[in-house]
């Protein structure tokens, strides 16, 4: 992408001349011959670097560089009357330069360029940053061995910013969150990230939200509207239960995927885009193409790499606790005076119960239970739900040795996964093979 500049300056042959020279060397160039109209073109453009005349017929140049500043832009000020006074002034309110006119094009080419590789810095720091973030969150997923697979699959996936990635699983298993890391974790990262429900609208509204619209192309298009395909160009769109996707719609998305074009909806231009696509669906797309309601060449398309989430039942009991945990941290900003822990017999209910909404609910039982545990040091029993309290509470205390413990335990856990060792083992934290001794060593007929 070219770096960008924006004259301003109220000499017309000056902006002609100096416009014309970093056109020739390949930048994008916006010019203004006013204040006013400096501010409009900054807001519109949002350039890499303003040029700046320090005298301008609207207003002062100080000023104008003051404002500029406080709304993020990079600035280089020419004036054709230098002093010592006026060039501290200026470099205090942020100026990267302060240049006299008849300014040296070479010597102005090279502090834009040094500008503009200070910006590049600046937004790859961000960038890693933001990486940095969203790979911590990846490691909150879990820590079994299952869960640290599929945080190594999703990097991977990620780092191909290219491929079409397939989320399926459950409802309310953090398909959308997926969705989001594998976006802040890879080159697109400094793009938008869109997404859309594509069970939520008519095929129309759907289709126009998606491509976009030309006025008149039905009874409520009164203007011309971007779509979100258009407007997460250079970035990643989120198309969540894909499944339910029109017939009408899927050659559509499939022709997007295949050619990177498309038309908007009453329109005859074919656009161009650049946009990486993930799909989610809580369906068996497979079911649903032999069933005819799923196109076959879209789900081939679509399932290039495929990432199953697994329901929050079928995760261990360690990696239930660092999912607890990671939402009471994530909620706890966001309410103040409300605790974000729970006591021993609280946890044991949230880790023990079924979760058959999964992650969604177990994020609305937590953020319920700690607005009811506002002003307490913790979370307990009375501020879950019910059928959470009512889990546990016939339990008596029954003298065991270990050894007994873990034999029952192992055994609720295989009848749980109706008799699966390989799953068993990935939700008890052991190998299969230490897992077939154990059942062999306890007498587990199953």
């Amino acid at each position: 992408m070219a770096d960008s500049l924006l004259l301003v300056d109220d000499d017309v042959g000056l902006l002609r001349g100096l416009g014309e020279y970093f056109d020739r060397n390949g930048y994008e160039v916006g010019r203004a011959d006013s204040a006013e109209a400096g501010f409009e073109a900054f807001e519109r453009l949002r350039p890499d670097v303003v040029i700046l005349d320090l005298h301008l017929p609207d207003m002062n140049g100080l000023e104008v560089l003051e404002r500029v500043r406080a709304r993020g832009g990079s600035v280089i000020l020419l004036t054709g009357q230098g002093d010592i006074e006026t060039a501290v002034r200026a470099m205090q309110l942020g100026a990267e330069h302060f240049l006299t006119k008849p300014v040296d094009l070479n010597h102005l080419a090279a502090a834009i360029a040094r500008v503009c590789e200070k910006i590049r810095l600046a937004r790859q720091n961000t960038l890693l940053r933001a990486r940095e973030h969203e790979h911590e969150g990846l490691e909150s997923l879990g820590v079994s061995p299952a869960i640290r697979e599929l945080g190594r699959q999703v990097e991977l996936l990620a780092e191909s910013e290219r491929s079409t990635v397939l989320l399926t699983g459950e409802s309310g298993t953090g398909k959308g969150w997926v969705a989001r890391v594998i976006h802040h974790l890879s080159p697109r990262a400094g793009g938008p990230f869109l997404e859309v429900n594509c069970g939520g609208l008519s095929a129309t509204f759907l289709e126009s939200e998606m491509f976009g619209h030309e006025k008149g192309a039905f009874t409520d298009a009164k203007e011309r509207r971007q779509g979100l395909f258009e407007l997460a160009d250079r970035g990643t769109i989120f198309l969540d239960e894909i499944g339910d996707l029109a017939p009408e719609l899927q050659p559509k998305v499939l022709k997007v995927l295949e050619t990177k074009t498309f038309r908007r909806l009453g329109g005859t231009r074919e656009m161009t885009v650049d946009v990486r696509l993930v799909a989610a669906t809580n369906r068996d797309l497979t079911a649903e193409v032999s069933a005819g309601r799923f196109r076959e060449d879209l789900y081939y398309r679509l399932s290039v790499m495929p990432l199953r989430l697994p329901a929050v039942r079928e995760r261990s009991r360690e990696d239930r606790l660092v999912l607890v945990t990671r939402i009471l941290s994530d909620l706890g900003p966001q309410m103040p005076g409300c605790p974000s822990s729970c006591s021993a017999e609280a946890l044991d209910r949230l880790l023990s119960a079924a979760w058959p909404g999964n992650v969604r609910e177990m994020r609305n039982v937590l953020e319920r239970a700690m607005i009811l545990a506002r002003g307490v040091g913790q979370i307990g029993v009375e501020d879950l739900p019910a059928d959470l309290r009512r889990a546990g509470a016939e339990r008596r205390h029954q003298p065991l040795a270990l050894a007994e413990v873990e034999r029952v335990h192992i055994e609720k856990t295989l009848k749980f996964h109706g008799g699966n060792r390989t799953r068993s083992a990935q939700e008890l934290g052991i190998s299969r093979a230490t897992l077939i001794n154990k059942i062999k060593s306890y007498g587990l007929d199953l």
